[in-house]
């Protein structure tokens, strides 16, 4: 696994963070993509690899981009999704149920989920930020608050103990 290089200085990595913030980021669009036009996961990693990664100028896309971490996002989200989907159902309030919540907010929870459900070795409180992070880049309403509440309490059921304190 090569680390993921900044385009503005040849040969620098970028920093994992950064790299893996904007792995979240891209792999958020690509859910909403698959989520929206019923888009072939392959399909999908293949265009974002071939055309959206690493050439901000033209896309918008962050130039460090984990893209092995980008792909296991989106695989993982694949793989547990029958597992993902209710369980961010049960944090929704009463009456509200993924299908009906906007597809960007949808794809963030199920992003969030996955890193608290199948990457153990990415803390928490990280992933939970992070996910924040990208909601506030879509949205100016409550959407952040209900990201943060519903993954904060997942958190808490999935990973017991590791907020406290």
């Amino acid at each position: 696994m090569s680390a993921p290089v900044r385009a503005d200085i040849p040969g620098r990595p970028a920093s994992r963070s950064a790299a893996r913030a904007a792995a979240r980021l891209a792999a958020v669009q690509a859910l909403y993509q698959m989520d929206l036009a019923a888009t072939d996961l392959n399909v999908v990693i293949a265009e974002f690899l071939s055309h959206r990664l690493g050439s901000p100028d033209e896309t918008g896309m962050p130039e460090e981009t984990d893209v092995d971490f980008f792909g296991e996002l989106l695989k993982g989200v694949v793989a547990h999704q029958r597992e993902i989907d209710p369980m961010i159902d049960q944090q929704l309030a009463e009456g509200w149920r993924l299908k009906r919540v906007d597809s960007i907010l949808r794809a963030i929870l199920r992003a969030g989920v996955l890193e608290l459900l199948a990457l153990p070795g990415i803390p928490a409180r990280v992933a939970i930020t992070q996910y924040v992070d990208v909601a506030n880049a879509f949205f100016d309403g409550d959407e952040p608050r209900v990201v943060n509440g519903v993954l904060d309490k997942l958190a808490r059921r999935l990973r017991p103990g590791e907020l406290e304190g």
